[in-house]
Formats: C-alpha cells, sequence, structure tokens
C-alpha cells in the first residue's frame, strides 16, 4: 500500500487539459478569427498555441508559434505576417512528447503531396511503433509528438492520391484523434471512430469553421453552430463546399471521453448535443439522490464544481452559497516542498470566505480528487475557519487508473483512489463523509447510453488496446538510444558500419 504523505510538495491536483483545435476556410482574416478562436478554447491548453495560415497571393504557408497563452503569443504584428483565407490553430496541453517549442503545433511538413500542416486532439497509443517504421524506411522526425507521424504516413510514396491518402494514414494509427488538417486547397477535420474527442462545424458568412467545442463559435459575430464532426467521419472543405467522407467500418459501440462532461469543456459548449453546464447539474442532481446528507450550506470548488453544486443543492434543498473565491491569475503548479510553498499554493488559489462557513455544516462539491493533497488542506481550512462538519461530494467515480486516450492523469501510484480504499481516503481528507457518483448516475446524467462512452479512467475497460508502460515522454526516451554518428556504440549503429 503506497502511503500518500501530506509532506508531499504541492504538484498535479487535477487531469491535465488536452488540447484544442480550430480552422478557417474562406475569410480574408482567417489567422485572425483563428485567434479568437483558440482565446476560446484556452481551457484545453496552455502550454503552447500556433497558428498556420494559407491562401495568400504567393501560396506559402505561413505560420507563428509560441510557448505560453494565446494572448501572451499573439499580438496584431505577428497577425498580420499570416495573410490568407485559409488556417489552422491549435493549443496544447502535452500527452506525447515533452513541452518544447519544437512541439508545439500545429506541425508542417513540405512533401511530394505539396503543404500540409496538421493539429491533433488526443492521443495514438501505436505511434512509438509506426514511428519505428518509418525511421527504418528513412523518415526523419522534427518533433517528438505522435501527431507527426500522420502526415510522415501521408507522404509515403505509395499512397494513392487525393483523400484516400490520408485515408490509407489513419487506417494505420490506433488510438484518439480529432484532427484539423490544412493542404495547399482545402481545409479537412477528421474524428476517430470511436469519437474519443470532439469536434464540430460552424459557418460565418460564407466561411467554415472546425473546433473541438461549441463555445468558440459564439465568440465570433455572426458564427453559428452547424453539428458535430461524426465518430469515423472525415469533412473535406474546399472551394466547392463542404463534403462527407465515411470510409471506417462503423463502431457498434463509441468511446466519447465522458470526463469531457465532467471537468474538460467549459460549460457554455454543447458536446453530443448536450449542453455541458446542464449535464453538470444532472451530476450534482444525482449526487444528491445517491449521497444525501444533513447539513446548512452546498458550496463548490470554483470552477469545475459550480454547476454540479447546484444541482446537489436544488436536489437536496440545502442552500448553496460561494465560500471559496477563485484567483483566476495564478500559475498552474507550485514545485516548491516546503511547507510555505505548500501552503500558498493552496491558499492563493482559492481562499475562504470564513464567514460564509463558521457553525455551519457544509457540502462541498468538487468534479475530482486527484493527489487528495489538495482536497485536504481544503477540508483543514474549513476547520480552521469554523465549519461544524465537512461532507466532501465529487461528481464523478473514483479516478483508479490512467488514460492513454489524451488526457495526462498522473501516474497510478500517485492517484489516492487507486492506492487508498473508500475509507481511507475519507479518513486521510479528514472528512466527516465522502461520496461519490457512481458510473450509472453519471452515464444518467447525459441523457445519453454506457456505450457511448470512453469511462476507462475510472473501470479499466479500454475500448482500444493499449500498452501500459508507456507514457507520454516515450519518444524522448527513444532520442536518448542515439550514439556516435561515426560508430563505436554498442547499441545503436554508426554512419559508417
Amino acid at each position: 500500500m503506497h502511503k500518500i504523505s501530506a509532506a508531499e510538495p504541492v504538484v498535479q491536483h487535477r487531469p491535465r487539459d488536452e488540447c484544442g483545435v480550430f480552422a478557417v476556410f474562406n475569410h480574408p482574416t482567417a489567422a485572425e478569427i483563428t485567434f479568437y478562436g483558440l482565446y476560446a478554447l484556452q481551457h484545453r491548453g496552455q502550454e503552447s498555441a500556433g497558428i498556420v495560415a494559407a491562401g495568400s497571393a504567393d501560396r506559402t504557408f505561413k505560420s507563428h508559434h509560441g510557448m505560453g497563452l494565446v494572448p501572451q503569443i499573439f499580438n496584431a504584428h505577428n497577425l498580420e505576417k499570416l495573410p490568407g483565407t485559409r488556417a489552422i490553430g491549435h493549443v496544447r496541453y502535452s500527452t506525447t512528447g515533452s513541452s518544447t517549442l519544437e512541439n508545439a503545433q500545429p506541425i508542417m511538413a513540405d512533401c511530394a503531396r505539396g503543404q500540409l500542416a496538421i493539429g491533433h486532439n488526443g492521443n495514438l497509443v501505436n505511434a512509438h511503433l509506426l514511428r519505428d517504421e518509418l525511421e527504418a524506411d528513412g523518415s526523419i522526425f522534427k518533433t517528438t509528438v505522435d501527431s507527426e507521424v500522420i502526415l510522415h504516413l501521408m507522404a509515403q510514396p505509395a499512397a494513392a492520391q487525393g483523400d484516400s491518402a490520408l485515408v490509407q494514414a489513419l487506417s494505420k494509427v490506433k488510438g484518439a484523434f480529432s484532427l484539423v488538417l490544412m493542404s495547399e486547397r482545402e481545409i479537412v477535420g477528421v474524428r476517430d471512430s470511436l469519437g474519443f474527442r470532439p469536434l464540430c462545424i460552424g459557418k460565418v458568412d460564407d466561411a467554415w469553421l472546425l473546433s473541438s467545442e461549441t463555445c468558440a463559435f459564439d465568440i465570433i459575430p455572426g458564427a453559428k453552430f452547424i453539428r458535430d464532426v461524426e465518430p469515423g467521419e472525415i469533412v473535406v472543405i474546399d472551394e466547392k463546399g463542404l463534403r462527407s467522407i465515411k470510409p471506417f467500418v462503423a463502431r457498434d459501440r463509441l468511446g466519447f471521453c465522458i470526463f469531457e462532461y465532467v471537468y474538460f469543456a467549459r460549460p457554455d459548449s454543447t458536446l453530443e448535443g448536450e449542453n455541458v453546464s446542464k449535464v453538470r447539474t444532472n451530476m450534482g442532481r444525482e449526487l444528491a439522490r445517491l449521497h444525501p446528507v444533513e447539513a446548512d450550506l452546498v458550496i463548490p470548488v470554483p470552477d469545475s464544481g459550480n454547476y454540479a453544486a447546484l444541482g446537489y443543492s436544488e436536489e437536496s434543498g440545502i442552500p448553496y452559497d460561494h465560500a471559496f473565491v477563485r484567483n483566476h491569475y495564478v500559475g498552474r503548479t507550485f514545485l516548491n516542498p516546503s511547507q510555505l510553498a505548500r501552503e500558498f499554493g493552496v491558499k492563493v488559489k482559492l481562499n475562504l470566505i470564513k464567514e460564509r462557513v463558521a457553525g455551519k455544516r457544509v457540502v462541498v462539491v468538487d468534479d475530482s480528487i486527484v493527489r487528495g493533497t489538495t482536497a485536504r488542506a481544503r477540508v483543514v481550512n474549513l476547520r480552521n475557519a469554523g465549519a461544524k462538519e465537512v461532507h466532501i461530494r465529487i461528481s464523478c467515480p473514483p479516478h483508479k487508473f490512467p488514460c492513454h486516450y489524451g488526457i495526462d492523469f498522473p501516474d497510478p501510484k500517485d492517484l489516492i483512489a487507486n492506492q487508498m480504499s473508500h475509507d481511507q481516503i475519507a479518513k486521510y481528507l479528514q472528512a466527516d463523509s465522502l461520496g461519490y457518483l457512481n458510473p450509472a448516475g453519471m452515464v444518467r446524467a447525459t441523457g445519453r447510453k454506457e456505450d457511448r462512452f470512453c469511462m476507462a479512467c475510472f473501470t479499466d475497460n479500454y475500448p482500444v488496446p493499449v500498452n501500459p508502460d508507456l507514457d507520454k515522454l516515450v519518444f524522448e526516451r527513444r532520442r536518448a538510444r542515439g550514439g556516435s554518428v561515426l560508430g563505436g556504440d554498442a547499441h545503436m549503429p554508426g554512419l559508417f558500419d
């Protein structure tokens, strides 16, 4: 049994966001529209961002990438250097490959098929095997992200011309992918046949849009949501308009990531026909039915617990109030292991209004517990503020298993629910009670059937077989194989062997 110490550094408390993609076809200021789209998708990735634009007079792809947040990377000056009527953009949190500028997307290539660019949300579970094969045939990779494998597969001389080059490439990859691609004449959107990650179609005037979430359309004047890209569908947008290709065999079951509803997506987005805030409120209602308690106040952990707490309050009749105040201008991690840094890391993100909770029995609603250190610190703060009782309610089941399809959870040994029983977690948190939503209630809250979702991080039931020994830095370790170019390394051939 791995014991989680209270003296651990404050590190990754939540599953990391994934990535977001956006694309525009046939708009005179495509790069600027893409900038605003990425701004709306910032919650899906805060490590890096990039835009590739095309369609200007010289036909050359223009790009700008940077590390950090979208408004830190782009301004009026560098957007002016991205002329054209087509663009694709990407915000990234690394799920395969380290967080470096060379790994920022969209990735570009120039090959026999012309200029290509790709942005990817998801994770390919067989990318390491495909990369071994491609490198053995002479391919040279410039990044350590799995998405680059798709570009190399498309560039293979044996691949047929036209749409089938992409189809042949995608038939070889396995895992989760929602893609936006740009060639010298078209924009393409793709979802894998299980539909792990979202991708939707929009329109503004005569321009077509693709986005990870519908919230990106809402900030563009005149833009409207058309429909979702279906699992296994390829949509091709060119001067003739939009056409749909469905080259893959339809699946009996799907694998949409249910954690999109629980945490990742913005509450103002609509996913698979359901508004996210509505689903989260329903999860709170299900939670109140499953784990009722006598209390004086329901408070959310902002912002992810807001709607589930509202649903819990509405169903239970316990008044809803905000006692935690979130600081929106805080960095993402606090790595210093000192006690002062740990306390600072917790309190600077969420400060407690003591007067709201003093003398009261409090229900605290959040979307998840990962390591447990932050949740315990909140319980301690509530007790120090005079709360009589503290009851923890979580709007999803316990996270026990890693995700291999595009969400970066900590190692399973660092997931508290993987290492402790329910009673041990409640004792560790110093809570009066602890209640998780069960899988059935979580699915009911969506209004859809269980066979539409991937819930592997809760159930250990992976819809696509995975290698549990691989992690997001697999390609970095592959780089460490290299020896001298003159030979002399027993494990790696040199150029003159």
